[in-house]
């Protein structure tokens, strides 16, 4: 596998980041849709343009759609470009991305902002594979999922790893690292951390299990009521539920029709003034940095339930948890997250965690997909453009580290 010396056949796009921020900030995408629909029944539309429109018809609620229009589009071409902010790119960064739908590849563009480094994304099709010459680049990363939907595409691309040309980061042997199972049992000894054992039950087992038929130990030897339980696959909450006895669990499988999910033990991670925070972590290069730290009165947070923006005490911790982050928060749990980014492998991956009552690192989940960005308003939460560059910038720079190690290789 040799990179050609002439200019790749890249398409030009708008790009994720750009057109999630107008989303995320209220701009009325219709009008964009509507043109770009335009262009593709006259037959003038360029591939760029139909994957911009896929993401569109995304962002505005019918992801099936805009799924049909990403995969029509990759049938006949693979490589787009997200330009730079800068007139001339100062490194060349290729994406190595799945055809799935807008969350199940890295949003890489967002950590990207404001750099001199043009985005190159080449999307590994089933079917088509990678091409028989590389676009030239820097720098490649690995940007889709642990999920089900992107184990062709990391085959593909693992099978030609050993011969890359350039510097790969987040090698795709290890992003099934990543999965829930499969995270436990790499993090299970670490001193100083806690992490449920996330273990896969049918709907069979649950259902012996929620009329007496098999007991917990059955399906796991440290699951007990009070469990966590959801669907197999899923994502964002859906489908997940604290189930108290063997009653709720029976109500449970009652509403979901799935037939397979992911249960573990129950962690009471609630703080002595009767609030529970999470928080999310950006692992780059093997070093923590706080994302952010959501605050609420459930168990069950994700950032937008915790209503930050609504409370002013709410931010103003979460602004010396980011301020004290290294010295506070890290210095902490420096020997659990050092063994665990030494472990799962990856340059670049996201973690979001507690703490239990016994002090320790509470892990609930990693994935290399989540969503890290500078789109919350500075008026609001003024202390989180500075913390959002540090993460860009220490993204950046460990690009640019691994580009200047790689620049004996072929080009």
């Amino acid at each position: 596998m040799q990179q050609p010396v002439f200019a790749a056949n890249y398409a030009d796009r708008i790009g994720f980041a750009q057109l999630t921020r107008q989303a995320f900030e209220g701009v009325d995408l219709q009008p964009l849709r509507d043109q770009l629909l335009g262009r593709i029944t006259e037959g003038t539309a360029q591939a760029g343009e139909g994957l911009d429109l896929s993401l569109i018809v995304q962002l505005l609620g019918d992801k099936e759609a805009g799924l049909a229009i990403q995969s029509e589009v990759l049938t006949f071409h693979q490589l787009f470009r997200t330009p730079s902010a800068a007139p001339k790119p100062g490194l060349r960064l290729l994406a190595l991305a799945a055809d799935i739908d807008m969350g199940g590849n890295t949003p890489i563009d967002f950590l990207l902002e404001g750099s001199d480094i043009e985005l190159l994304t080449l999307y590994v099709v089933k079917g088509v594979g990678l091409p028989e010459s590389l676009p030239a680049h820097d720098v490649a990363i690995v940007v889709a999922s642990d999920s089900e939907e992107c184990r062709d595409a990391l085959a593909l691309i693992e099978e030609v790893a050993p011969r890359w040309p350039r510097p790969l980061l987040n090698h795709p042997g290890l992003i099934g690292n990543l999965d829930r199972d499969k995270l436990y049992r790499l993090l299970a000894d670490v001193p100083g951390l806690d992490i449920p054992a996330t273990v896969h039950a049918t709907r069979a087992q649950l259902t012996d299990l929620a009329s007496g038929r098999i007991a917990c130990g059955a399906i796991a030897g440290e699951l007990h009521f009070p469990m966590i339980a959801r669907p197999r696959g899923s994502h964002a909450g859906v489908g997940l539920a604290k189930l108290d006895d063997a009653a709720a669990l029976e109500a449970y499988l009652t509403a979901r029709k799935e037939q397979d999910f992911f249960v573990a033990r129950f962690v009471d991670y609630v703080s002595p003034d009767g609030l529970y925070r999470k928080y999310r972590l950006a692992m780059v290069d093997g070093k923590a940095y706080a994302c952010h730290m959501a605050i609420a009165d459930r168990w069950d947070i994700w950032y937008l339930n915790a209503y930050m923006a609504f409370s002013e005490e709410k931010r103003a911790e979460e602004a010396i948890f980011m301020r004290d982050f290294d010295h506070a928060f890290a210095a902490r749990h420096k020997s659990a997250l050092d063994e665990m980014s030494r472990r799962v492998g990856l340059d670049y991956f996201i973690v979001d965690c507690a703490e239990n009552q016994n002090g320790e690192l509470l892990v609930f989940e990693a994935d290399n997909t989540a969503v890290v960005h500078n789109m919350d308003s500075p008026a609001v939460f003024p202390y989180k453009p500075l913390q959002m560059r540090k993460i860009f910038t220490a993204f950046t720079a460990m690009l640019s580290r691994h580009a200047r190690a790689g620049e004996g290789r072929a080009t």
